[in-house]
């Protein structure tokens, strides 16, 4: 039978509750413990530290061999890079020699194309004995009339025409004005030979919407 040590009420068959231990003994079991647990925690401490250090090492190792497999490519790389560079150049001597072509061709005209326009112009009985062209160059401009009613133009196409009925050089000069690029045209002499032919010649000055344009590529 013992005595609670807070209750004044007897308990019956209880254990006994006095602690016979020094205090000494106490605190050594105590310290015990705690340096199981430092103990512990060192060891814990230590097995993060190997873990993190194994871990840093593999991505050393992986970051090494990506390292080692791009310096590999390296020269293949190179090499590839040479190839390009020879392209680039190619392609810009490709490029010059496509903008002296625009530039050397801005102002041609198709002559034989617009001669024969202007001998479908004309009538079936009238033929175009002689041509003579003056027209612009890349490097040089065209003189302009100082005469205030006559147009800009890049060309001046003086011909000769035949014909064995009196030339109604009015009616050519109007259908002339229908060909691209023309500006005006200008009659000249009518002369009659002894076989009763006539001889007439027109000058036409030409704008440059009669350029070929043979070189311009679409959307320029």
């Amino acid at each position: 039978m013992s005595r609670a040590a807070n209750n004044d009420s007897l308990v019956v068959g209880g254990e006994p509750t006095v602690d016979l231990l020094p205090p000494e003994v106490k605190k050594e079991r105590a310290a015990t413990a705690v340096r199981r647990k430092l103990g512990l925690a060192v060891i814990g401490v230590v097995a993060i530290v190997v873990v993190g250090t194994a871990a840093s090492f593999a991505v050393a190792l992986q970051a090494q061999a990506q390292l080692t497999s791009e310096q590999a490519l390296t020269p293949a790389l190179l090499e590839k890079q040479y190839e390009f560079i020879e392209v680039r150049t190619v392609q810009r001597e490709v490029d010059l020699i496509e903008a002296a072509q625009q530039v050397g061709a801005s102002t041609e005209i198709d002559w034989k194309e617009y001669l024969q326009g202007v001998q479908a112009i004309l009538p079936a009985s009238v033929t175009i004995n002689s041509v003579a062209v003056d027209s612009a160059t890349p490097l040089t401009r065209y003189v302009q009339p100082t005469a205030p009613l006559q147009g800009a133009r890049v060309a001046t196409v003086t011909f000769t025409a035949t014909s064995s009925t009196l030339p109604d050089v009015p009616t050519w000069l109007d259908a002339l004005a229908t060909l691209p690029g023309f500006a005006d045209a200008l009659p000249g002499s009518v002369t009659r030979d002894d076989a009763g032919v006539y001889t007439a010649e027109v000058t036409m000055h030409i704008n440059d919407a009669a350029f070929a344009h043979r070189f311009v590529t679409e959307g320029e």
